[in-house]
């Protein structure tokens, strides 16, 4: 098991937006971290109130986004207008081609999300979008799917051989996910505090698990964190 500590990871401050980089990105490059197989990129983004991403255009990559606090207001050219709010995940399949914008919407509270990128199966995909809502109630104390190739169990789909899993998780709260054989495992801790199979993961580190077996995972304090199962 590797980690990825925090502190390690890239950043920016643009002033309206700071964000942490765990993979390369922007103007941030690290040759010995520039994505885990199919994933390719996750921020963690603090955007200031009336602030956000003005319209922008994307191709070839699938985009969710997973806010952790405040609201997130998303536009695009397939004429999609939401709010994203803690618990809900947007996936969007940009294709061969979409523009969008995302902003945050409220006078007076920041917004904390994380943007990931995933490489889709294939190139040139039809752009599309999808958004649901995971309550809190479906992710405490338990691994809920919330994105996956096949769209199993309610989460949004995503064409790639990957299992997105959110969690919350109290102090003491155990949690086991196995990697099977062929899979690769990312735990992405976004608040509080956990241990990875007896490893202390804070708010923003992350462990990397390429062998095969069971991965045990318990909440040192009150906790939400994302794991990843990769082909």
């Amino acid at each position: 098991m590797e980690i990825r500590h925090a502190e390690e990871r890239g950043f920016a401050d643009h002033g309206w937006l700071r964000s942490f980089h765990t993979f390369s990105f922007a103007d941030y490059h690290d040759p010995h971290h520039m994505g885990f197989y199919s994933l390719r990129v996750i921020n963690e983004d603090r955007v200031q109130p009336g602030r956000g991403f003005g319209t922008h255009s994307h191709r070839d990559m699938e985009i969710i986004s997973y806010v952790l606090a405040g609201a997130l207001e998303h536009k695009d050219s397939l004429g999609n207008g939401s709010i994203i709010r803690p618990g809900d995940v947007q996936r969007m399949s940009a294709g061969t081609g979409v523009t969008h914008s995302e902003r945050n919407p409220s006078a007076t509270e920041l917004v904390h999300f994380l943007q990931i990128w995933i490489l889709p199966e294939r190139l040139g995909l039809a752009p599309g979008y999808e958004q649901k809502a995971f309550p809190p109630a479906t992710r405490q104390g338990q691994l809920r799917l919330v994105a996956s190739a096949d769209g199993r169990d309610g989460s949004v789909t995503v064409h790639q051989d990957v299992s997105l899993y959110a969690a919350l998780l109290g102090a003491g709260d155990p949690l086991r996910h196995q990697v099977d054989a062929g899979r690769h495992a990312w735990v992405h801790v976004a608040s509080g505090a956990v241990t990875v199979n007896g490893t202390r993961l804070g708010a923003g580190d992350a462990a990397a698990v390429n062998d095969p077996g069971a991965l045990d995972i318990a909440g040192l304090a009150p906790a939400e964190l994302l794991v990843f199962d990769v082909a």
